[in-house]
């Protein structure tokens, strides 16, 4: 565990700091409380894209890479289902500069005609190269699609199709600015070589005079429980059949989230686990496979995945991969290999630590989820789970009426 200091300014803002006066490094993290999850239906796709837009200019900021550059620092963002997450590296001295680039950008965004053309075609390449034109590269189109029929995550974050960006206007553009990127709707995290009262005053300094917003209705759907299992067969040019199927979980903090991860890791998780074992190593239908859980704040998806060895079937695929499941349900699950991903686990959590960064992001993620203190809290709950526990959890999870199949299947040339 390390130590931080939370405190919120008058206009919301959540601010945590970080100290680590080990190196000369500090991370800016600003997390806002907003994705893909928000958006309506012939809307979506608007959180990422303001992604790309809060990279051009404000107010003060003609080009905000530019001007991080100049004082040795480097920055990137990332949109989730959940949350949209902006982060900066740079020498700790030059902090302010950090709290002057993000304060404008919140508040005086240069949203003109020009800026939103510009990235409007950017994220539509971005969409053609990376979904449209890339072999399984509509995969979780087509499977959020089938798996949610009522919840926004049935729609990717780049968007559910290209008419959707297409359709963007500017009042469209300025209300999403003006509902979301406020400092009610947002988490600051400042780690590295900084002190609390330095970060307190820069804070109070930079955004406290930025006011906050009416709070957007955040209505979400929830999806209806699931009662039959659901399949979709899509061909496509791709050298090989693939087959993903996937499972309702629990959201993340619920009973069971950590239950379905565990499942996940020893079904599906590296070269030593259960399915790469009996379908890989020792079988001759998938040419590799994998678990995984999407992890998201609303209920998820607990995932397996993998592609076919030539002239294999994805339905064949299936079959093994039922068998091998059901496998897992009938035997024991063998201690040492519950203990090797507990041991996994661990030695990750030490790795993140040891990133400032991934400090940083992990502070601001779990604030926004609650508690700074869930990251810890997690990861003690998760190592104490032991195997009857997991399996009572895979009898619930790991059934037909709750399974989405997608069979992606090799058109023959």
């Amino acid at each position: 565990m390390f130590p931080y200091h939370r405190f919120f300014l008058n206009n919301g803002l959540e601010v945590i700091v970080h100290e680590d006066h080990t190196s000369k490094i500090a991370v800016f993290n600003l997390l806002y409380k907003v994705g893909s999850r928000f958006e309506q239906p012939g809307k979506t796709g608007l959180a990422h894209f303001f992604e790309h837009l809060m990279f051009g200019s404000s107010a003060n900021v003609p080009v905000f890479d530019r001007e991080l550059e100049l004082v040795g620092g480097s920055c990137n963002a990332f949109t989730s289902p959940d949350i949209t997450n902006y982060y900066m590296t740079l020498p700790a001295a030059n902090i302010e500069t950090a709290f002057w680039l993000e304060s404008d950008r919140m508040l005086q965004l240069t949203l003109s005609e020009k800026t939103i053309e510009t990235q409007r075609k950017v994220v539509m390449e971005e969409y053609k190269q990376r979904y449209l034109n890339q072999p399984y590269g509509d995969v979780w189109h087509l499977m959020r699609n089938m798996a949610y029929e009522t919840h926004p995550y049935r729609w990717p974050t780049i968007g559910q199709n290209l008419a959707d960006i297409e359709g963007y206007t500017r009042d469209d553009v300025w209300d999403f600015y003006q509902g979301h990127y406020h400092p009610g709707n947002a988490i600051l995290v400042v780690a590295g070589d900084v002190t609390r009262s330095q970060i307190e005053h820069l804070a109070k300094k930079w955004f406290g005079p930025i006011p906050s917003a009416p709070p957007v209705p955040k209505t979400i759907t929830p999806e209806l429980q699931q009662t039959t299992k659901r399949s979709l067969e899509h061909q496509s040019k791709v050298p090989t059949d693939a087959l993903y199927k996937v499972y309702k979980m629990p959201a993340k903090g619920s009973p069971g989230y950590l239950e379905a991860d565990l499942i996940s890791d020893i079904l599906g998780s590296g070269k030593s686990s259960l399915l790469e074992q009996r379908l890989v190593k020792n079988g001759k239908i998938f040419a590799s496979v994998g678990g995984y859980i999407t992890g998201s704040v609303d209920p998820g998806l607990l995932v397996f995945s993998g592609k076919m060895e030539p002239s294999i079937s994805a339905k064949e695929a299936e079959r093994a991969l039922d068998e091998a499941l059901d496998q897992f349900l009938t035997e024991e699950i063998p201690e040492r290999n519950l203990q090797k991903i507990k041991n996994q686990g661990e030695a990750m959590k030490t790795y993140e630590s040891i990133q400032l960064l991934n400090r940083a992001m992990n502070l601001a993620y779990f604030a926004h989820l609650g508690n700074p203190e869930l990251y810890w809290q997690e990861f003690e709950e998760k190592s104490k789970i032991e195997a009857p526990q997991i399996k009572s959890w895979a009898r619930d999870l790991l059934r037909e009426d709750q399974a989405s199949v997608l069979y992606y299947q090799s058109i023959k040339q």
